[in-house]
Order: C-alpha cells, then sequence, then structure tokens
C-alpha cells in the first residue's frame, strides 16, 4: 500500500469516513454541529468587525464633516484679524480651507415641546457652502444668500423635535445676555428658519443651528471678532505635522487642539469594544473546534477495527495521521469557507436585515437617538476578513492533531485481540 502522503487512498478513506451511516448517528451530529458553530463563527465575526468599522467610519466622516480637523484659538488677544489669519492658514499646503467660527450654547425652543439645548455655529456663508456634508444634505430651504439674512439653518431632528418646518420661528435663548442694572439677563430672539439640513447623524441633526456670521457676533457680543478658526485639511492623519506650519502662518500666539484629542475617549471606547467583540466571538469558533476533537476521538474510538486492518494491509502511521488530518480538516474548511460566504452575504444587505426585523418587532432597532447612525453601515476590511479565515482554519487544524495522533499510534494487535 505504498502511496504518496494525501493520496488517492487516503483522501477516499477520509471522505468514506465524513459521509454518516445509521450506526454513526451520534458522530454525524457533532460533526454537523461542528460544521454550524464554525461557519456561524466566521460569519457573526466577520459581519460584527465589518459593522464596527462602517460605524467608526461613518462617524469619522461626519465628525470630521462637521467640525473641523484643527482648532485654532487665540491665546493673548481677541481674534479681531480673523479674515487675515484664516486667509493665511488657507495658503498652508495641505490645508483645504480655514473657516472662521462663533459658537455657543443656547436653549432652542419652536412650536411645541418645552425646548432643548442647542449649539449655534455663526459662519460666512461661503464657508456654509464649503462644509459639504451640510451643504450637499439641505432637505428643505437654501443655504444661498445666507450672510443677506437673519435666518438660520437648523438640522432636520431638531426641526422635528420642536415642530418646525421652513419659515417659522426658532427662539434662542442665551444664558450671557445685556448687563443691566438688576445684573446680567438671558438673551432672547427669534430666527425664522431658512434651511434644514439631515447630515444622518442624530447628534448633530439634532442639535447645530447655523447662524450668520455677522449675527452670531451680535447675538454673543462679539463685535469685529471671532472665537475659533476651524482647519480642514487634506489627510487627517496628518495633521500634526501641519500645526508648525499653521502656527508660523498665524504670525500671533495660538492655541491648537487637533481631531484626535477632542474625540480621543470616544474612539478609544470604540476600539476597545472592538478589540473585546472579536476575542469573545472567537470563543465560538474555539468551541466548534472542541467539537471537532470530540467528534474525531469517537470516530477514532468507532473505527478502531478498520485502522488495525488498515494498518495490517500496510498503511502506515503517517497515512493513518493524514486520513484523520483531512476528516477533521474538511469540517474546518467547508465550515470556514461557508461563514465567509454567509458573512459577506449578510454584510452586502445588512441595512436590509436590520428593517426586516424593525418590521418583524414593530419597533426601530439600532435607535440612531443611541447609534448615532440613522443607517446601519458595514465596511468589510481584507485584511480582516483574511484573519477572521487564518484564525479559523489554524483552530480546526489544531483540533485535529490530537485525535489523528492518537489513531496513528493505535496498536493493530490490541485492537484485534477480541475481535
Amino acid at each position: 500500500m505504498a502511496a504518496g502522503p494525501f493520496s488517492v487512498f487516503e483522501r477516499m478513506v477520509a471522505w468514506r469516513y465524513l459521509r454518516s451511516r445509521r450506526k454513526e448517528t451520534v458522530i454525524s451530529v457533532i460533526a454537523s454541529i461542528s460544521f454550524l458553530g464554525i461557519m456561524l463563527g466566521v460569519a457573526t465575526l466577520i459581519v460584527v468587525m465589518a459593522v464596527m468599522n462602517g460605524f467608526r467610519a461613518e462617524l469619522l466622516t461626519r465628525i470630521l464633516g462637521v467640525n473641523g480637523h484643527l482648532i485654532v484659538q487665540p491665546l493673548d488677544m481677541p481674534l479681531e484679524d480673523y479674515a487675515q489669519v484664516a486667509g493665511r492658514i488657507n495658503g498652508v499646503p495641505g490645508v483645504q480651507y480655514a473657516i472662521p467660527l462663533i459658537d455657543g450654547q443656547v436653549l432652542a425652543q419652536g412650536n411645541v415641546g418645552g425646548g432643548s439645548g442647542a449649539l449655534v455655529r455663526g459662519i460666512r456663508g461661503e464657508d456654509l457652502g464649503k462644509i459639504s456634508i451640510v451643504a450637499n444634505n439641505i432637505k428643505q430651504g437654501s443655504i444661498a444668500g445666507f450672510d443677506t439674512g437673519e435666518g438660520v439653518a437648523i438640522g432636520s431632528r431638531m426641526a422635528d423635535n420642536l415642530g418646525l418646518v421652513l419659515g417659522d420661528t426658532i427662539t434662542l435663548i442665551a444664558p450671557d445676555g445685556d448687563v443691566t442694572p438688576l445684573g446680567t439677563t438671558p438673551r432672547m430672539k427669534g430666527y425664522p428658519v431658512t434651511a434644514i439640513f439631515e447630515v444622518g447623524m442624530s447628534e448633530y441633526d439634532s442639535s447645530i443651528v447655523y447662524m450668520p456670521f455677522s449675527e452670531a457676533q451680535l447675538y454673543f457680543n462679539m463685535d469685529g471678532r471671532a472665537q475659533a478658526i476651524e482647519i480642514y485639511v487634506d489627510n487627517p492623519d496628518n495633521v500634526d505635522a501641519l500645526k508648525p506650519k499653521v502656527e508660523e502662518a498665524s504670525q500671533r500666539p495660538i492655541t491648537m487642539v487637533d481631531w484626535r484629542e477632542r474625540n480621543r475617549t470616544f474612539f478609544d471606547a470604540l476600539q476597545v469594544e472592538r478589540n473585546v467583540m472579536f476575542m469573545i466571538l472567537t470563543l465560538i469558533v474555539l468551541v466548534a473546534a472542541l467539537n471537532i476533537i470530540s467528534g474525531l476521538i469517537m470516530l477514532v474510538k468507532d473505527k478502531g477495527h478498520d485502522i488495525a486492518i488498515l494498518r495490517t494491509m500496510g498503511a502506515t502511521r503517517g497515512a493513518i495521521l493524514r486520513i484523520f488530518l483531512m476528516t477533521g480538516a474538511a469540517i474546518g474548511v467547508v465550515g470556514t469557507l461557508a461563514g465567509v460566504l454567509l458573512g459577506v452575504i449578510i454584510c452586502l444587505n445588512v441595512e436590509r436585515i436590520r428593517q426586516f426585523f424593525s418590521w418583524l418587532a414593530g419597533e426601530r432597532l439600532f435607535n440612531p437617538e443611541l447609534y448615532f447612525l440613522s443607517q446601519l453601515p458595514a465596511r468589510m476590511d481584507a485584511s480582516e476578513t483574511i484573519s477572521v479565515v487564518l484564525m479559523a482554519l489554524v483552530l480546526s487544524f489544531l483540533a485535529t492533531l490530537f485525535p489523528a495522533w492518537r489513531a496513528a499510534r493505535l496498536d493493530p494487535v490490541e485492537a484485534l485481540r477480541y475481535e
């Protein structure tokens, strides 16, 4: 029975052991459970990693689309030369645009409800047009002529929460108002809603109010001044290299805060959650691999007589080892490939699946108020998918080693003694 490794004979015997027979029902069930476990484990890992990648990418896109990559604030004196400073920063290679801003917290009131907190952002009309995630997602109204009027642009969720439609008046109340003999009184003023935008992130759609820059200067008592300059760059990951150039272009003492510093806690939490989920879901594949071990051990015990006959006919220990390696590895390989296919299908249709289960449950799954995004994103990463596949294959292969080694070590004399 001399033949090369993984010969036709060895593959034939391995395939025969994989097929279920009536008296081997328990072994067949264990093999099926192992296959399903590996398939579901791999698919779940791929889907969860893709969804978490999608969440991070979408959140990053929206956060950096609405907020700049670098915030410049004055240190020693008010930013009265904001136009000149922004112009010089615009000339720095790698900077897309620099926008003078005025930010302020207010209470917003509309036609319904008691009001909600809002962030007013005073911005020039030309600069608002540069923020594509807002300018390209105007659902009602227009930002044309934004500088010439007193109208404001609000998010769609804020409009819904306050019962506002285009042309209605939104009342903004700021705590720092006029100073009177009786003390500081809140500043209250109504503005017509001239545009309603929807960037797809509930936190921004429910809280941001864009106001003409000149009007914001009056409202927040910042005549002739800007509060900060927000900078958008070509490559957000390269923002550190631009800081010295921006500081030089500013020609004045400034302090700078980049997007990573402002959102470090949030993205660190996402990364920790992602790593923990990967480790937890890997246990599914590990349990399935342990099922392969138990199934093969039972198969070796059941096939002891057959193994002894093969040995007496000339099969080497290496041949027996390879037969059981192929038997167990086949479950792992087929289960892994099926899991990859299932995972890819789910990732490509994850939003439809979410909508279906939302319809089935009668309530909205993944509420945007909690998860920030209005749609469930999924972004597969090739390197991560390959890592999951390799991990599943390695675990499956390792699970076959001990049973296969035990089969190869079986003494044919002992196995046939009582036959």
